[in-house]
């Protein structure tokens, strides 16, 4: 990697945003709430757009109504942030809990022969996290966006200042 340097400012920068985070979680959350927003409508956008290229009557209906809802949906959430923050809590908790009961079961199954209980462990893990967040909810909504989005913001930045100083070490070599 010729520079080096740069992957290590790049994770010093999301190392100290999510320190920034977790000192604020609620600033946290609602910024990746309007994220979320912000983006359901560019991929809803782009849909549209695309829809244009789709061959046959059938996929470019599809298309379209798919991007409408993205677009719609994007725009309810930055129109409407606190409902949008229940919303995508739920809706976070509900799938931590789908994977949790899916690692479980993929944990039992010959697939995972080798590495059983690592995966059952990270079931248990998901569908604790889930359940925890539905037990407290809609409370939960406030914070629980803005941690996860700092926990991915300090090892997003870890790894790329682990990257940066082993690719310039690599390079001394």
């Amino acid at each position: 990697m010729k520079y080096w340097f740069l992957w290590l400012v790049v994770g010093l920068l999301s190392v100290v945003a999510g320190l920034v985070a977790l000192a604020n979680p609620f600033a946290a959350t609602l910024t990746a709430e309007l994220l979320t927003g912000y983006s359901f409508i560019a991929i809803g956008v782009l849909m549209l757009l695309s829809a244009f290229q789709s061959q046959g009557w059938g996929a470019r209906i599809w298309t379209i109504v798919l991007g409408l809802l993205f677009t719609v949906a994007g725009v309810n959430l930055i129109a409407k942030p606190l409902e949008g923050i229940l919303t995508l809590t739920a809706i976070t908790a509900a799938m931590l809990i789908a994977i949790g009961i899916f690692r479980l079961v993929l944990a039992f199954s010959p697939v995972a022969s080798g590495v059983r209980w690592i995966v059952a462990i990270a079931g248990v893990i998901s569908l604790a996290l889930g359940i925890m967040i539905f037990a407290n909810f809609p409370e939960s909504s406030v914070v629980i966006l803005g941690v996860f989005l700092a926990i991915e913001l300090l090892s997003n930045g870890i790894s790329l200042i682990v990257l940066a100083l082993d690719q310039r070490k690599a390079k001394a070599d």
